[in-house]
């Protein structure tokens, strides 16, 4: 039988501060963890509720009733600290028969309040600057959302302005110089003038280039065939054009399936049209062209016009210049496609020539 050892009595009285001082720890570990948790996982809507809770416990770990946190400034109360503001206060917490933490009388208590305090602080502010991003971000998109509707309002009325001229131009002027020509080819009135034959043949070559010339800026303002076939036809008619000026032009398109709205298509068109137009005056002389337009999986569209023109200076600074004013036919273009919900990427070749894509995502399409 093993014998039994005296035990001392300071001995056990010291295990039993060891044990209660250990528990006590144990408790504040407990209460760091459990508000740690709570606040973690706290939102601007669940904010409220879980720093309530977070101060119950707090009041129980301090041997008191009640706790609350409020955020008006209270008769009683204690200051919780706002990150990196110094002497700002997020709320305050309020603890029955507590109302300052120096009042505490156990060191690593006042500690742990301290720490908790300050957890409050930093969450309070934390879903506070989240709230203020959020209603900036809101703001933000609302006003993107504002200036696409505008730059679409200022491209509608353009294409309607281009659509008006276009048929009073039609109407008029066309048909005055048709009229023109007619009367200078033909007989009767025209012949019995004192006008020799070979000044009438010059007059009407003029009179045939001008109502070429008319016809030529009625197309451009607006082409009929966008407005009557839509969009695949009327980027036929601008690679016919170039192939008729000497250009090799390859147009592949894509559209058959293709169903968008007809800003969208305007928009498109106009993009086309606009890097068309920068092929004959910086290309330097008739080159391989390259159009088409590709249906994507996700319903939408990629325009592309690639030109295997110069590398000539201005053509390669175009790409990044970014100048006051520099280069209005690109943005022109880049803003319809943001006023449609669409990319367009414009550059430089290494071996030679102008890339031009505009990228039109599914869910915008129509």
């Amino acid at each position: 039988m093993l014998p039994v050892l005296p035990v001392e009595a300071d001995t056990v009285a010291e295990l039993r501060a060891l044990y209660r001082a250990a528990e006590a720890r144990a408790a504040r570990l407990r209460l760091l963890s459990g508000i740690g948790q709570e606040l973690t996982l706290a939102t601007a809507e669940t904010l409220d509720e879980r720093l309530q809770r977070c101060a119950r416990s707090v009041a129980f770990f301090l041997g008191q009733g009640r706790g609350a946190i409020v955020r008006e400034a209270p008769e009683a109360g204690i200051a919780i600290p706002s990150p990196g503001s110094a002497g700002a206060t997020a709320a305050w917490l309020v603890v029955d028969g507590l109302t300052n933490p120096a009042a505490v009388d156990d060191p690593e208590d006042r500690d742990t309040l301290a720490m908790c305090l300050n957890l409050f602080g930093v969450t309070i502010d934390r879903l506070e600057r989240e709230q203020e991003r959020a209603v900036l971000l809101t703001a933000l998109q609302e006003r993107e959302q504002r200036l696409e509707a505008l730059v679409g309002r200022i491209f509608s009325a353009q294409e309607d302005e281009r659509r008006r001229v276009s048929q009073d131009l039609h109407d008029g002027v066309a048909q005055t110089a048709t009229a023109l020509v007619r009367m200078l080819e033909g007989t009767g009135a025209a012949r019995q003038t004192d006008l020799a034959a070979a000044e009438r043949v010059r007059l009407a070559g003029i009179a045939r280039a001008l109502l070429r010339e008319l016809r030529a800026i009625i197309g451009g303002l607006r082409p009929p065939l966008l407005d009557d076939l839509g969009l695949a036809a009327a980027l036929q008619a601008l690679g016919d054009g170039l192939a008729a000026d000497g250009y090799a032009v390859a147009v592949t398109l894509d559209a058959a399936e293709l169903d968008l709205a007809a800003p969208v298509e305007t928009a498109l068109f106009r993009v086309a049209q606009e890097a068309v137009a920068n092929i004959r005056k910086h290309a330097g002389a008739p080159c391989p062209v390259a159009i088409t337009l590709t249906k994507q999986p996700d319903g939408g569209c990629v325009l592309r016009i690639v030109d295997r023109g110069s590398v000539a200076p201005e053509r390669a600074a175009a790409a990044t210049s970014a100048g006051p004013g520099a280069q209005i036919g690109i943005e022109g273009m880049r803003e319809r496609m943001l006023a449609i919900g669409a990319t367009l990427d414009w550059r430089s070749l290494p071996e030679g020539g102008v890339a031009v894509t505009a990228t039109l995502p599914g869910q915008v399409r129509a």
